[in-house]
């Protein structure tokens, strides 16, 4: 049985005629997570999301939000709310009228759906441009609109279908750091689809990796980045190499290898392909004498105390430790 605000998917299929976009997927959200669905383009992470909504019928299983099977019910019998990727906002109308226009719909007094309004503007930290049509403001300042109409009818799960990709990386960052204010604030569930491995670390309580309409690992964002289930998720999440070793597959995480002048020294021999210099960070591409790909990542300081350049013979140094297995 579900908890009182969990989201639980059963079996959850979608097929769009032939082809299988979610392949009988389960997952439980508990009530207060920030869950992020992320995978590549085409892994059936927005299909599962719009189901959710209530924007895509389900080809089979059931979605729970609390004890109540809610396959049938329309988008606003849901208890749900969607923020979409392009704002979709009203050029025509003001700031207040945009995030109050669920309320009017609803038949709500104007004085009623102005306060409900306000109150969410204060929310978003929009109240100063509450007399602004959406061309007069930001691209941040307009999804903080769409952040605050999404609110408006008090819902017990917003989704969000990649809400920052529209934004410049610092807007990106700054706007983060306010999804989880106010996701904190309302305490309700938030189920964010994004492509991002960085938003998804930044965000989630809990990340649900996807590929090919399955789950291939879901879990805190810590515990996948550092024990990945397979090589998929290894290669995904970044910041990892992916080996043969001893007859394994395993990953070894970038920022765990040393690079020595010695090149006969170390578990492999390996040239310097690319540098990359990345403020508090160095990055390496390398490439072994066993035509292997791998990636070190050396603290800034580490590396300009002795740079390397392209083309440098080295070699590379790493722990049991920090060998983890996984499957191909």
């Amino acid at each position: 049985m579900s908890g009182e605000n969990d989201v639980e998917l059963v079996s959850v299929t979608k097929r769009y005629g032939s082809a299988l976009a979610v392949d009988a997927i389960d997952v439980r959200i508990r009530g207060g997570q920030y869950c992020c669905l992320l995978g590549p383009s085409g892994c059936g992470k927005s299909s599962t999301l719009r189901m959710i909504a209530g924007h895509e019928s389900i080809s089979d299983g059931d979605i729970l939000i609390g004890n109540r099977r809610i396959n049938e019910d329309p988008p606003a019998k849901r208890g749900t709310a969607m923020m979409f990727q392009s704002y979709a906002l009203f050029p025509h109308l003001d700031t207040v009228e945009n995030v109050a226009f669920s309320l009017k719909m609803q038949g709500a007094r104007k004085d009623e759906r102005r306060s409900r309004a306000m109150e969410m503007l204060e929310l978003v930290s929009m109240t100063d441009y509450a007399d602004r049509k959406p061309d007069q403001l930001s691209g941040g300042q307009q999804q903080r609109v769409a952040l605050a109409r999404a609110l408006m009818t008090r819902p017990s799960v917003l989704l969000l279908d990649e809400p920052l990709s529209a934004l410049d990386p610092f807007l990106r960052g700054r706007m983060r750091a306010e999804l989880r204010r106010i996701q904190r604030e309302l305490g309700i569930i938030f189920i964010h689809v994004t492509h991002s491995q960085e938003e998804a670390m930044a965000l989630a309580d809990v990340a649900v990796v996807m590929k090919d309409g399955h789950i291939v690992q879901e879990g805190h964002p810590r515990e996948i980045f550092n024990r990945p289930a397979t090589a998929f998720v290894a290669r995904f999440m970044g910041g990892h190499n992916v080996l043969e070793l001893d007859g394994r597959t395993v990953t070894l995480r970038s920022d765990a290898i040393r690079l020595s002048r010695d090149a006969g020294s170390g578990q492999r021999r390996a040239t310097i392909r690319e540098v990359e210099y990345q403020g508090p960070q160095v990055h390496l591409n390398l490439a072994t004498e066993r035509g292997e790909e791998m990636a070190a990542i050396l603290p800034e300081r580490t590396y300009f105390a002795d740079p390397f350049a392209p083309g440098d013979a080295v070699g590379v140094i790493w722990t049991q430790e920090d060998v983890h297995q996984v499957r191909p």
